[in-house]
């Protein structure tokens, strides 16, 4: 069965203005999650909310749910501004969050009982719920008497029975194995297309660009650090969305380009335009490293180094390494940023010296991965250059984590350093105590210094 979109002009939710930031500990001023965010859900749509790790996508959720009050902004829904918690909405966690000791049928009451809902109409509008879910004959089973896939269903049909205009899914299928979270995803959308759904929209957080593209009608990117909303995709293809449609692919790859290019316009239009160049920071300290360890890097150029070319499709690759958008980014963006790939249009191709770097020996390898971070890692040259103007060529870890602080919360400038610090060793620029938290120069390194000094 081939559908059509059924969106309308009604608009349920609108999100206006808002900016949301929490405060640092110790006083040490706000870390800002979200900047000037605007989303529209109408009647008739599924929206997707993609991002990666730290885009504020799970807290606009949340904004708009009423759970928490945005720092500056506003949120309307059914038409009014939101105060407490948004009784038009329903959510379905990550996590099952069931009560053990309630049954199936319970837990799915459970909210029309707090709205003082007859306990005749509550048996009823339940068991239609668990029905619609495929859990007719488990109404009287308890949660730990069910599998995940299971305990999901009856998130699902506890959302279901409170009938709201607008379904909130936080991430539903990431705690469940590959085939069960497939199987899932397929009933809801099958639900949906066929006009059987028990609210009028959906909105849905994901990382997963696949099924982003499976689900929804419009995609909205967030970028990250802080969230911010840098455009959005309309999946023009009928519904069911066919993964076989070369369209589909089409969208696939262009969602993971811009995605691997954090600085991209999100144009929306799929022919993809070249990415916009990074501009230079005034401070090394601001560049921000992906979360990867030197052996990532290199695993993933091995990978595709026996491919074609040394290409590879990166929605394959994903698949092929069963590795979630959020772990393959970060080493596809160390291998972009230390010149080693390069990502286009959906693809990841080596360059030369990417494949001299994927092939070659250990020793060489390493003598390529320093020359890479001393033409293009500004951080690590300047950690560099601060080691050798100390006479006995060590300084105290505290103070690059300090200049880190200027442009990271401290968590967050901690990862950093560390990450700083397998790449320096593993280039053999510098050398780490941890019991003394100090960083030094190899000593042969240290001597030469002394004597330039």
């Amino acid at each position: 069965m081939t559908t059509t979109t059924r969106v309308t002009n009604e608009v349920l939710i609108a999100v206006e203005q808002v900016n949301k930031s929490f405060p640092l500990p110790e006083g040490k001023g706000e870390f800002r999650v979200l900047r000037n965010i605007n989303v529209t859900v109408r009647a008739g749509e599924v929206v997707a909310l993609l991002g990666r790790s730290g885009s504020g996508k799970s807290t606009l959720l949340r904004i708009m749910a009423g759970l928490i009050p945005p720092s500056e902004g506003r949120v309307i829904s059914n038409g009014k501004r939101l105060q407490g918690a948004n009784q038009d909405v329903a959510m379905v966690f990550q996590s099952f969050a069931l009560l053990p000791w309630l049954t199936v049928q319970e837990n799915v009451e459970l909210g029309l009982e707090a709205q003082g809902v007859r306990r005749d109409q509550r048996r009823q509008r339940a068991l239609k719920a668990i029905d619609l879910v495929g859990l007719d004959g488990f109404e009287s089973a308890y949660p730990k008497e069910l599998s995940g896939g299971m305990r999901q269903r009856v998130g699902f049909a506890r959302a279901f029975v409170l009938e709201p205009q607008v379904l909130f899914m936080d991430e539903p299928f990431s705690a469940l194995d590959v085939l069960t979270s497939e199987n899932l995803r397929g009933e809801i959308d099958d639900l949906w297309n066929a006009g059987t759904f028990p609210s009028k929209s959906i909105l849905i957080v994901t990382h997963n660009i696949e099924e982003a593209v499976f689900l929804a009608d419009r995609v909205i990117i967030l970028g990250s650090n802080p969230g911010r909303i840098r455009g959005e995709l309309v999946i023009d293809l009928p519904r069911p969305h066919d993964r076989t449609n070369a369209r589909f692919k089409a969208l696939v790859d262009y969602i993971y380009t811009v995605m691997t290019n954090p600085e991209a316009e999100v144009t929306g239009e799929v022919a993809v335009a070249a990415p916009t160049p990074v501009q230079a920071s005034k401070s090394p300290y601001a560049q921000s490293l992906p979360h990867v360890r030197v052996g990532g890097i290199s695993g993933l150029l091995e990978l595709i180094v026996e491919k074609p070319e040394g290409k590879e499709d990166i929605p394959r690759l994903a698949e092929r390494i069963q590795l979630e958008v959020d772990d393959l980014l970060p080493i596809l963006d160390g291998a972009v940023m230390l010149g080693f790939a390069e990502v286009t249009q959906g693809d990841v191709k080596l360059t030369e010296i990417g494949r001299d770097f994927a092939t070659t020996t250990i020793l060489r390898s390493k003598d390529l991965f320093r020359q890479q971070v001393l033409q293009r890692v500004p951080m690590l040259v300047s950690i560099l250059q601060t080691l050798r103007e100390k006479q006995n060529g060590s300084m105290r870890a505290d103070f690059f984590l300090d200049l880190l602080d200027e442009h990271f919360p401290h968590a967050e400038a901690e990862r950093q350093f560390a990450t700083a610090v397998d790449w320096g060793r593993y280039a053999e620029l510098f050398e780490y105590d941890a019991s003394e938290e100090r960083l030094y120069l190899p000593e042969p390194v240290a001597a030469q210094s002394r004597e330039q000094l």
